[in-house]
């Protein structure tokens, strides 16, 4: 699966750990940045991260930042994306479940790097359930913005 990334400098070393994760697995993996754990500002990396998936360019996005909040509302701005912010295990099973989130964001001040490991795995291998969701989604996506 080809994995698009990218965090803030509260983010950063949740990141790295994340890519190691992904690249021992076989997947590809895109690191949009930043890279370092001086502040910088969050949107500048989210964006494209959330651009490449909504493009097709990327199967699935994650991004991570101190609380994951800011990066999920600026994943969420762009057309085509469902960014779920994921605080544990069974958030990251809904988020693909029920709302078939092609972006997950993790706050690595809220979580243990165990937990944000196990739900990058469920996240990638959790299949959307489709059925009374579908419909859900259909209306999410298409609303005339």
């Amino acid at each position: 699966m080809k994995i698009a990334i990218g965090s803030d400098h509260a983010g950063f070393e949740y990141k790295q750990e994340i890519i190691k994760f992904l690249q021992e697995k076989g997947h590809e993996v895109k690191d949009f940045g930043t890279n370092s754990n001086e502040t910088v500002d969050y949107p500048i990396f989210i964006y494209p991260v959330a651009e490449s998936v909504a493009s097709g360019e990327y199967d699935r996005g994650i991004v991570l930042g101190g609380s994951g909040n800011g990066e999920a509302i600026v994943a969420n701005r762009v057309r085509g994306i469902r960014c779920a912010l994921c605080l544990n295990e069974d958030l990251a099973r809904l988020a693909r479940k029920h709302n078939d989130a092609n972006i997950i964001s993790f706050g690595q001040r809220m979580m243990n790097l165990k937990t944000a490991l196990k739900s990058v795995d469920i996240f990638l291998n959790t299949p959307f359930e489709g059925g009374r969701h579908k419909k859900r989604i259909d209306l999410i996506d298409n609303r005339k913005l």
